[in-house]
């Protein structure tokens, strides 16, 4: 109980700090909109780490859902512009139905390929949706294709943002060390055994995807009503590959190292972008895989390594 109050006032305090320091002009817009933004990936690869870490199916076509949720929720908030904030809550529900249907769709056949070719098959699923992304004037005008979309009200504060982030990860806990849970790891860990215990192995790889796709879609709701704009580059399969490097880096089956390894991951890129000369900007492709080579040799399994914070482990 005292290890829950402690942790409740350390979350209100962090907050309280955050929000004065924007409220004073000591936090500039930029910075606090980097922390959102890292808040965002962070619910977005906290999903991932479901799918990958914790069931053990390598997916490459997770910025596809990031994608749908976004653009969702912001043809949804441009057509009902004049219900306000009413129109974020539906089109954030809207586009958590829609991706969970998607997922469920794209899961129950993709899902019966294993590694490698599970892998080929979400990458493609990840092209495709964004080639429709490109031409989706075509069919809605108001998606904008390879123009982008303009014109997106901006609702996602550091308040919301805040609260998705810490009620993702409070939902990521309780749904790991639940008996869903166990079944994921269970099929991780051996598929095969897994069903001669009675597990449903499709049942559960399909939940594990559809829930680790939802908060995708999610975290894509946040980022379209926190930069009002969207374009097809911002979702695609490099965008996968980027959250796919924050699960390994964190370490797989880590919801701590997830945690820590994207937001360091959001602001050593910011930092660079800040540090370093428009010319050697590029560098930072260079960087990036320094930075993954000498984290995989210092921890092999990751930031995390098999570890959590004492407030996400059940209790004993």
């Amino acid at each position: 109980m005292r290890i829950k109050i402690r942790i409740l006032f350390i979350i209100i305090l962090f907050y309280a700090v955050i929000q004065i320091l924007i409220a004073t002009g000591m936090l500039n817009p930029y910075w606090t909109q980097i922390i959102q933004f890292a808040q965002i990936i962070t619910i977005s690869a906290i999903g991932l780490n479901l799918i990958y870490g914790y069931t053990g199916q390598f997916s490459l076509g997770h910025a596809a859902f990031y994608g749908i949720g976004a653009y969702c929720s912001a043809l949804v908030t441009k057509s009902l512009h004049n219900l306000g904030f009413l129109s974020f809550i539906i089109g954030l529900l809207s586009s958590v139905i829609l991706v969970a249907i998607i997922a469920l769709i794209i899961g129950l056949p993709i899902l019966r390929l294993k590694s490698d070719y599970l892998g080929i098959a979400t990458l493609g699923f990840g092209i495709i949706v964004k080639v429709l992304f490109d031409n989706a004037d075509t069919v809605i005008p108001a998606l904008g294709g390879s123009r982008g979309m303009l014109g997106i009200p901006r609702y996602t504060n550091f308040t919301l943002t805040f609260m998705f982030f810490i009620g993702s990860i409070i939902i990521i806990r309780n749904l790991i060390f639940s008996d869903f849970g166990r079944s994921f790891i269970s099929i991780r860990e051996d598929e095969i055994a897994s069903e001669c215990t009675g597990v449903n192995t499709t049942k559960y790889k399909t939940m594990g995807f559809v829930f680790g796709s939802i908060f995708a879609g999610v975290a894509g709701v946040l980022y379209a009503h926190l930069y009002s704009f969207l374009h097809p580059s911002n979702f695609d399969f490099l965008k996968s590959i980027d959250v796919l490097l924050i699960v390994v880096l964190g370490g797989l089956g880590s919801i701590s190292g997830t945690i820590i390894a994207a937001i360091a991951w959001t602001f050593i890129l910011e930092g660079l972008r800040v540090i370093l000369p428009g010319q050697i900007l590029d560098w930072r492709l260079v960087i990036y895989p320094l930075i993954l080579i000498i984290i995989m040799l210092v921890k092999p399994m990751g930031i995390g390594s098999g570890r959590e914070f004492k407030f996400l482990r059940p209790k004993e």
